[in-house]
C-alpha cells in the first residue's frame, strides 16, 4: 500500500475527490484550521471575529441535520476525524447503547466561549481592542 503524502504545494482544483483528498490527508496543523466555527451575532460584536476554533466547553447552536436548534456544551473534539461530540446529542446503537454523535464544524455556531484558558482569553481581549481602535480611526476619517 502506498503511503499518503501531503502535498503543500497544492494550490486549487475543481474536482472534488481532490478536494475530499486534501481534506483527508491534511496534517493536523492544517486540519486544526478547519476547526474552526462561527461565532454568534453576540460574540461576533463583542470580540470582532467571525469565527473561533472550537474548544472543549465551548457551548454550542446545532444549525443543521437531524439535531438542529439544540444546544449542548462541546465534550470532545476529534481533530483527525474533523468531527466535534457535544454532550446530550446522541444516538441509540442497535444493541441498546448510547453514544455521541458526530457533528461537523459547519454546521454548528459558539453561543459562549470557555475562557479558562488565559492564553485564549488573553488573545480575544488582544483582538478586542485592536477593532475598538480601528473604529475610531474610521470615525476620525469619516468626519
Amino acid at each position: 500500500m502506498l503511503e499518503s503524502k501531503f502535498s503543500p504545494s497544492w494550490n486549487k482544483s475543481v474536482q472534488p475527490r481532490k478536494q475530499r483528498k486534501y481534506r483527508y490527508e491534511a496534517p493536523l496543523h492544517l486540519k486544526q484550521k478547519f476547526m474552526h466555527i462561527h461565532l454568534s451575532p453576540e460574540l461576533r460584536g463583542k470580540y470582532g471575529k467571525r469565527n473561533l476554533q472550537i474548544r472543549k466547553g465551548d457551548k454550542i447552536k446545532i444549525l443543521r441535520g437531524q439535531f438542529k436548534k439544540r444546544d449542548g456544551k462541546v465534550e470532545r473534539v476529534s481533530l483527525k476525524a474533523e468531527k466535534v461530540f457535544v454532550t446530550g446529542i446522541e444516538v441509540i446503537k442497535k444493541d441498546g447503547t448510547k453514544t455521541l454523535f458526530p457533528l461537523a464544524p459547519s454546521n454548528l455556531m459558539i453561543m459562549d466561549l470557555d475562557l479558562g484558558d488565559k492564553k485564549r482569553k488573553q488573545k480575544l481581549e488582544k483582538n478586542k481592542s485592536n477593532v475598538k481602535d480601528n473604529k475610531k480611526l474610521k470615525n476620525e476619517k469619516s468626519s
